[in-house]
């Protein structure tokens, strides 16, 4: 599928959420015109908030969003966990000058609708991005020559190519592997409240995890510190099912009879939660098919233990654009690059996610070891830790797979 400048491929994305909007972006600013099919009839995010660590914001730089995004983030201090069962600190991390030198960028956190609000204005004013909603995709015909989706309404959407940014339940990875998400049994509730409600004494400017036995809480401010992200997590005794559903306070107060009464005042203060019963895939080692590729969590959906999940799919959206700059815009060549430069490094935080989950729900002897691991501990060495992670940048995103094929 080699072009020349004067005729440049067409690509569909399937799915409107943050990384299908910043795919668009990121191939729309390389001059190839994007049809973007959202299955909702409007465009927005559910959800509260999210955070952001250094490496989203080299993505979202490189995107030409990182300064609107910045304007509606709130910049954290530090990073903090707590033991949720004796109120003890269990580590603290400051991210200010020395983290942001050190990784070229901040840590903050954001509304989720304020990341996809910033990302859409730059969508909405592109002339080669092309919205289109109540799109749910019902069936797709991949072929050599191009790609052809046709929606539940009998709309028809053919381009060269098509990249699935449809989620854990993506209708593009069921065609492409067809393999079935692995329902965790963790579920999490997430609310916002107005800082008026919350405890004057915890009213941090951090992102804070209080890890409990089996379930842990999460606070952080937003939108100015105007409002407080509430989120906690759980493993659930029943048998769950992947969804998103309305919460109920006395699930959660079930919970966690067992956590100190500092951190379990939170759980009075939203007046609703919001519960998602969560899951995630064992890393594949492929995910592209020809014209066809996946994205976000379509690809390599995650667990919240790391707050990566969206960073990975800004990650993905500009490595895939510099992959396709790589191969002069012969897609399916550009799709397997991509792929290979993406493979290693999303499971490795998809491993690393889920052992984050246990770290964080240690009880007994576990515990005692986890509260333990950061004594002492400098920031340089937290640093150290993280820069795998945090070190990302889009000047080295194919990195990985070039040394694949070394």
């Amino acid at each position: 599928m080699g072009t020349t400048s004067n005729a440049k491929p067409t690509v569909l994305l399937v799915g409107g959420g943050i990384g299908g909007m910043a795919a668009a972006l990121s191939l729309a600013r390389l001059g190839i015109s994007v049809d973007l099919l959202e299955q909702s009839a409007t465009i927005g995010e559910i959800g509260a908030g999210l955070q952001l660590g250094p490496n989203a914001f080299a993505a979202l730089d490189a995107l030409g969003v990182g300064d609107a995004v910045r304007r509606g983030s709130v910049f954290t201090d530090r990073l903090v966990m707590m033991d949720a069962v004796d109120c003890s600190e269990v580590a603290s991390v400051p991210v200010g000058e020395a983290f942001r030198a050190r990784f070229r960028n901040p840590y903050a956190v954001s509304h989720r609708a304020d990341l996809h609000g910033a990302i859409h204005e730059a969508v909405k004013d592109h002339p080669l991005i092309r919205f289109h909603t109540s799109a749910q995709v019902e069936a797709l015909d991949i072929g050599v020559r191009g790609v052809t989706a046709v929606t539940r309404d009998g709309r028809r959407f053919s381009a060269d190519a098509i990249v699935g940014c449809d989620g854990v339940k993506s209708v593009v990875r069921s065609k492409l592997i067809g393999d079935a998400p692995r329902v965790s049994g963790h579920v999490v509730y997430r609310a916002v409240v107005p800082a008026a409600d919350m405890p004057e004494d915890l009213r941090w400017n951090a992102p804070v995890v209080w890890a409990g036995p089996n379930c842990h809480l999460v606070h952080y401010p937003l939108r100015h510190g105007e409002q407080y992200n509430l989120v906690v997590t759980f493993h659930s005794r029943d048998r769950e099912e992947w969804g998103v559903s309305d919460g109920s306070k006395k699930e959660v107060l079930s919970y966690f009879e067992g956590v100190h009464a500092r951190p379990r005042q939170l759980l009075d203060r939203p007046t609703s939660w919001r519960r998602w019963s969560t899951a995630d895939r064992d890393p594949v080692a492929n995910w592209s098919e020809g014209p066809a590729t996946l994205l976000g969590d379509a690809a390599h959906p995650m667990m919240q233990y790391l707050a990566q999940g969206a960073c990975m799919a800004l990650e993905d959206a500009v490595t895939l654009g510099k992959a396709v700059e790589a191969c002069d815009f012969d897609l399916p060549a550009a799709f397997r690059l991509y792929a290979a430069a993406r493979i290693p490094r999303t499971a490795r935080v998809v491993l690393s996610v889920r052992e984050m989950g246990r770290i964080y729900h240690a009880k007994g002897v576990e515990r005692l070891v986890r509260n333990s691991l950061w004594t002492g501990r400098t920031p340089e060495r937290f640093y150290d830790a993280v820069e795998w992670l945090y070190a990302w940048n889009p000047e080295q995103c194919l990195a990985d797979a070039r040394l694949a094929a070394a």
